[in-house]
């Protein structure tokens, strides 16, 4: 007997069997039972999710035999060539294959006639925003006025690509990605019937790499099962998804907590040596940080049950490091793995992360204690490790076992950033504005800021200048970016194009900032953009083609030169 793979075996055939999507069923199922089913529906979502799977269901429980309801009989010759994807009154439409006007149009042309079984003939069109834009137009008029034994079940991935004219007949569902407990509790339900032995970190170590995808979680299933000869092991699960320990993961924090880079660089090399997926390592760290944090600010969270074993370990991290730490770590974790490709090898990039953290993380002689803060909260530059010692905190900050609650407030929007360097060296004079205000620009060019501190600095203009404060006016879609380390070495820098030391204060703005040189140059492109289009508009050759050819300039297809 022909194997049939565990994703197509056990989909769900009744609603009572679906995993999640409970707003979902719930609409659904009120619909069918009092008989007040709207004409078209449309179902989003990502892959594995349930979408076509839900508008098989419902589209049996529109024709069964046995009436209408939302818990068809599944038994019944229609019910049944449903489930077989026989039934002729059910069509499916792939539109990723079928896009063109002419497919939609027979489509429209055979949906006058009655169904041929059962009570309405249903069109499921899956991928519907592949459609072509003269495929929706013929779509429409039968969408907003659709014979009454025509119902349209439309499931797409991406519904931002669908009109607003498709958008606006259509009852709206969109599907959530499934929690890996989800996951794992059906493979765990799933692995029971099948009489597979398994044990349950292997099941959480598979949820999680679904992404959400119930489907892309039975395939790894099917996968794992294949590697470990019918039986599923941990150690088998981690070595075929490139994952590790997470024991091993909490290592490196370890390492990190006392600053021991040594200790961090032998860790490392340990999970190196089971050629893991570096990118899920750093999202298997996030996941870490993300729990510790959890303990750190909102101790009255119950525990989540997906910890187990690892509780106290957990507990005790929290304990160690400083909750603005743990921030950083996190930040540096997430950005980390979109610049793995760009390093030369995969392991030396992880490890560049690593050494990252090391060397913006807390010294090993402050004795886990938090870092200073400005009297905006947010973190001083931590000195240099050889540093003499720190200077006296600005404000006291919470340790990691108090509640949230108790933690200095924190000014929206603004962040100070106090450095105390060696006095600068002298610097050739800057030139000033009509305010009397350095002039910005050419002060940036001067720091030679590059990078994400000429990101900070261009979306950014100076508001005062006083005993040494530099205050900057910062649009807040770009407040991210005011975050130490980057903060205070951008303050030394500035400091050395002046020949005098500064502090830097950032005050965000919800409105935007005007008159910025991010601002400046964007109004300058416009232009020359402008100009460049209306050039090639007055061009005589293109007037020519224009008129003797019916030729056109395709939009946005000018550029103006470079320089």
């Amino acid at each position: 007997m022909t194997y049939q793979v565990l994703a197509r075996k056990w989909r769900p055939r009744r609603f009572t069997e679906l995993v999640g999507q409970e707003h979902v069923v719930r609409a659904l199922s009120n619909a069918l039972d009092t008989g007040r089913t709207h004409h078209a529906y449309l179902f989003t979502g990502t892959r594995g999710v349930g979408k076509t799977t839900i508008a098989r269901i419902f589209a049996k429980s529109l024709n069964c035999e046995q009436g209408q309801s939302a818990d068809p009989c599944g038994q019944c010759a229609i019910c049944t060539a449903v489930d077989e994807g026989r039934f002729v009154d059910l069509l499916e439409i792939d539109a990723a294959s079928n896009t063109g006007v002419d497919d939609v149009r027979e489509v429209i042309e055979n949906a006058q006639y009655a169904p041929t079984r059962g009570r309405f003939k249903v069109y499921l069109v899956d991928e519907v925003h592949m459609l072509s834009k003269s495929a929706f137009n013929a779509l429409l008029k039968t969408l907003e006025e659709p014979p009454p034994h025509v119902k349209f079940l439309l499931a797409t991935t991406d519904p931002q690509k669908l009109p607003v004219t498709v958008l606006s007949r259509c009852l709206k569902f969109n599907l959530k990605r499934l929690l890996p407990d989800q996951i794992s509790a059906q493979m765990q339900h799933i692995l029971k019937a099948e009489g597979v032995e398994y044990d349950v970190t292997s099941l959480g170590e598979l949820a999680r790499a679904a992404d959400g995808s119930m489907r892309d979680g039975l395939s790894l299933l099917d996968q794992a099962l294949a590697y470990g000869g019918g039986t599923l092991k941990s150690e088998d699960v981690r070595a075929m998804l490139g994952s590790v320990e997470r024991s091993q993961v909490m290592g490196l924090l370890d390492a990190l907590a006392a600053s021991d880079g040594e200790a961090l660089m032998q860790q490392s090399a340990q999970i190196a040596s089971f050629s893991p997926d570096f990118g899920g390592v750093l999202d298997d760290l996030a996941g870490v940080l993300h729990r510790i944090q959890l303990r750190q600010l909102v101790p009255s969270l119950e525990v989540d049950a997906e910890t187990g074993d690892d509780e106290p370990a957990l507990t005790a991290l929290a304990q160690r490091l400083d909750p603005q730490d743990v921030q950083l770590y996190y930040q540096f974790a997430t950005q980390g793995g979109r610049e793995l490709n760009l390093a030369p090898d995969a392991r030396t990039g992880f490890e560049m992360i690593l050494l990252r953290m090391l060397a913006f993380g807390p010294s090993a002689g402050d004795g886990g204690d938090a870092p200073a803060t400005g009297s905006s909260g947010a973190r001083a530059a931590a000195p240099p490790r050889s540093a003499s010692p720190a200077p006296p905190r600005a404000a006291p900050s919470a340790s990691p076992a108090t509640p949230a609650a108790h933690a200095p407030p924190v000014q929206k929007r603004e962040a100070q950033v106090v450095r105390e360097p060696s006095p600068p060296p002298v610097a050739a004079p800057v030139a000033q504005t009509a305010d009397g205000l350095p002039d910005w620009e050419q002060l940036i060019e001067r720091a030679e800021l590059r990078g994400p501190m000429r990101a900070l600095a261009i979306n950014a203009r100076i508001r005062s200048f006083e005993n040494d404060t530099l205050e900057l006016l910062l649009d807040s879609n770009h407040a991210e970016l005011a975050v130490e380390p980057m903060t205070g070495q951008m303050a030394e820098r500035i400091g050395n194009a002046l020949g005098r030391r500064v502090r830097l204060r950032f005050v965000g703005s919800d409105e935007g900032v005007a008159d910025t040189p991010a601002a400046r140059a964007e109004v300058q492109r416009r232009e020359q953009q402008s100009a460049a289009e209306q050039s090639m508009q007055d061009d005589p050759l293109v007037q020519t083609l224009k008129r003797e050819f019916g030729a056109r300039v395709v939009p946005q297809s000018v550029r103006p030169l470079d320089g």
